[in-house]
């Protein structure tokens, strides 16, 4: 510290004595050296020393802060507090507020819907809002009968939904080069094909096409992305054609069977029907190295019957249409959905169940559309059972569209 002492420079703060030969700073830290002990009792001489200081040593002040008075100081903090506000206080377990709980769809059997106090009750005093399944504690059920998701814990075997089934698995075990499944809107095909795709052996290589459109071209790539096969934008129909088939070739030599399986087929028109017969000319002799599954509406069976089709439909080993219910078969459809959700005494009165199959056609999921709102307009009604006066009040509200009856049987 010699070159400060050249300059014999005194620093005094707050009217205190330095001992001698020290220069003390702000806070006590020793700076250098001094010549003699000062003494500023009146602080007359406290700002010149103080300006001599910062000259001798430059950048002093960024440790021993330079011109820092009381008032500045007080300013300081001023500005830090506009600048950066205070954290907020985290609020405690009992001052936050109780959110509303969204129910699953479905409950352990046997295990109650718990009412919440803190929903405003609708007038009459009805909680419609205690969770998304709205009336199940209402009507002791244990999950919504009358989901349109399809579910297959809620599956009704019917005769004819077996008999389409059966006639799945027998397209797929006997090698059927063409299997052709239509039904109507919400008959419940999706819901077999899921079954069937449940059952299949890893041995079977299968490609789903759901709502298959466009082209051959684009058919062919659709194909090829349902089997995880590549299909990049430059590629040719020569290019993709001839890498399906040597996969399918590949699968077979493998011990595999290939199946592509086409729902909504019904959107496919006639050049990309006469396509996928072409797909099955893969197969030579007695050996069937690919297989077809068409599923879709009745709009399908009258493009197959065409007299320009006859080469396409000649290939179809398996077809079953797959009809609405009628009143006894929906009469069993209906108790059957509310005994798995837990419900085995009646709920739907006869005149209330003739009137669903008069509006419905007897479609599953019209059926199960018309009986959820039968349910929640009882429920808010305050009834335990559903008769035909509930039927009407959802299609007088409008809520509901009822099925032509004539259309529905035309389609059976």
């Amino acid at each position: 510290m010699n070159w400060i002492n050249a300059h014999r420079a005194t620093v005094v703060f707050h009217r205190d004595v330095v001992p001698r030969g020290q220069i003390v700073g702000t806070g006590g830290v020793l700076l250098g050296e001094a010549s003699e002990p000062q003494c500023d009792p009146a602080g007359s001489g406290h700002a010149m020393r103080k300006a001599r200081m910062w000259s001798v040593i430059p950048g002093l002040s960024r440790f021993v802060g330079r011109g820092w008075t009381d008032a500045a100081a007080e300013e300081a903090e001023r500005k830090a507090a506009r600048a950066e506000p205070p954290m907020p206080r985290v609020p405690t377990a009992e001052e936050i507020p109780h959110l509303p709980t969204v129910g699953t769809r479905r409950k352990p059997r046997g295990q109650a819907t718990t009412k919440r106090a803190d929903v405003a009750p609708i007038p009459g005093g009805t909680d419609v809002l205690a969770s998304l399944d709205i009336y199940t504690e209402h009507f002791g059920l244990t999950a919504q009968p009358f989901s349109l998701t399809p579910d297959p814990d809620f599956l009704y075997w019917s005769a004819a939904h077996k008999r389409a089934y059966s006639m799945l698995e027998y397209g797929v075990m006997t090698h059927a080069p063409i299997t052709l499944i239509t039904g109507e809107v919400g008959a419940g095909k999706t819901t077999l094909l899921q079954h069937l795709l449940r059952s299949l052996v890893p041995e079977v290589r299968v490609g789903l096409v759901s709502n298959p459109i466009g082209s051959r071209e684009e058919l062919l790539r659709w194909v090829l992305m349902s089997l995880d096969l590549p299909a990049v934008p430059e590629d040719t129909y020569v290019d993709l054609f001839s890498r399906f088939q040597t996969f399918v070739i590949s699968e077979y030599a493998a011990g595999h069977r290939v199946i592509l399986i086409f729902d909504e087929a019904q959107n496919l028109d006639r050049a990309a029907l006469e396509e996928l017969r072409m797909f099955t000319n893969i197969n030579t002799g007695r050996d069937v190295l690919l297989q077809l599954v068409l599923v879709g509406q009745p709009e399908l069976r009258d493009i197959v019957g065409r007299k320009d089709m006859r080469q396409f439909a000649q290939r179809v080993a398996a077809l079953f249409h797959l009809p609405a219910m009628d009143l006894p078969t929906m009469r069993d459809y209906i108790k059957h959905r509310l005994a798995v959700a837990g419900r085995t005494r009646r709920l739907f009165t006869e005149d209330a169940v003739k009137l669903i199959h008069e509006k419905t056609g007897g479609v599953p999921r019209m059926v199960n559309r018309l009986c959820d709102l039968a349910l929640v307009y009882a429920f808010t009604a305050g009834r335990k059972s559903v008769g035909p006066a509930i039927i009407n009040d959802v299609l007088k509200d409008g809520a509901f569209f009822p099925v032509d009856t004539d259309d529905a049987k035309g389609a059976q």
